[in-house]
């Protein structure tokens, strides 16, 4: 059989379920031109300076970080955008920015050996890349080799064990999972369109330490000349950090179920047909959830009848699906293998202080 043909089946069994098993590609099977996809080594590119395991950028690669950051098995990730040079994005107050053909999202995931020393002994493992083209958003998935000096792109999807010293001092072990190119395709799904899930105002209206100092990445990008219309920053919406015990529970809670299921869980995401929209600007309480019966009952209910419950996670599907690890009931479906512990507790606090 041709290289081709059974990279084409491995794939298609791949996405015949919501949680696939392993995609390993066979030794046997002759390494496969991938040029009419994308680069074949993420170097190619040119984003960063070398070694580009440093992930330092050229010029004209701004680096970014979002409020609320999506959980993926506690990695860390480093944030870039290219944006094509003579071009600006129109600001937006409602929704993901509209990018101009040529602009690239670039997202690195990488883990420290200790989580209380971040910055040290970092081992990358991927670095995905959504680039916007005239027929619209490709993802293309690069996998970092041992060596750590190039990424390479690789369309099946690979699991590579991973293990670190947790803040708590514990050692950690988990085996991550890096989607296949459908997966990557299908959380980014908006209606019929591939588009980017994080890069919105709210999300982006917060500060980053530059080279030369904090600023404001809204500020910030206006003075690059690369967004246009921004009003006065006191009049934009912000996306709070679940992790900010300064905000509110509630503040918090939404913004961890906005980034973690509404990139599904909207009136135009793949998962619409459920009712269930949790944006964190969501005020309907059946939207929410909130007394809602699922649409269809079965082994992602855990017998339980409302979405949630109040004052009662114990008795909400929804605090039930995002604790669990079990692929057949586990929200989100992808890009996590653990629970995320600090995230659900938040959680179950928003729903227990529900009246």
């Amino acid at each position: 059989m041709k290289p081709v043909a059974v990279l084409a089946l491995i794939i298609l069994s791949a996405c015949q379920s919501k949680k696939p098993d392993v995609v390993v590609l066979p030794e046997e099977i002759p390494a496969i031109d991938l040029t009419h996809l994308g680069k074949a080594q993420l170097s190619e590119y040119g984003f960063f300076q070398q070694p580009i395991k440093d992930l330092n950028p050229v010029a004209g690669v701004i680096p970014y970080t979002l409020n609320a950051a999506l959980f993926t098995d506690y990695a860390y990730k480093k944030r870039f955008i290219k944006i094509p040079e003579g071009t600006t994005v129109a600001y937006n107050a409602h929704d993901v920015f509209e990018f101009p053909v040529g602009t690239i999202l670039i997202k690195n995931f990488y883990y420290p050996a200790d989580f209380n020393n971040p910055t040290e002994n970092l081992r990358l493992l991927e670095t995905r890349l959504l680039i916007n083209e005239a027929e619209g958003w490709k993802a293309l998935p690069y996998i970092w080799n041992e060596a750590q000096t190039d990424a390479f792109l690789n369309v099946a999807g690979k699991t590579i064990p991973v293990s670190w010293k947790h803040t708590d001092g514990q050692l950690r072990n988990i085996n991550y999972t890096i989607p296949n190119l459908n997966q990557c395709k299908g959380c980014h799904l908006r209606g019929d369109k591939v588009m980017p899930i994080g890069p919105a105002a709210r999300q982006l209206n917060g500060d980053f330490d530059y080279a030369t100092g904090k600023q404001n990445q809204l500020i910030h990008w206006q003075a690059s000349g690369v967004l246009s219309g921004l009003p006065k920053i006191e009049s934009v919406d912000k996306l709070v950090s679940y992790d900010d015990k300064t905000s509110s529970v509630s503040a918090r809670a939404r913004a961890w179920l906005e980034i973690n299921c509404a990139h599904c869980h909207r009136a135009d995401g793949p998962a619409k047909n459920s009712g269930l929209y949790l944006l964190a600007s969501e005020t309907t309480p059946a939207r929410l959830g909130i007394g809602k019966a699922p649409v269809a009952a079965g082994k992602g209910s855990g017998g339980l009848l409302y979405g949630i419950v109040p004052g009662k996670p114990d008795a909400s599907i929804l605090q039930y699906r995002i604790e669990s690890v079990d692929p057949g009931v586990m929200m989100p479906e992808l890009g996590r293998s653990i629970t995320h512990t600090e995230g659900v507790a938040l959680v179950r606090q928003w729903i227990m202080e529900m009246k």
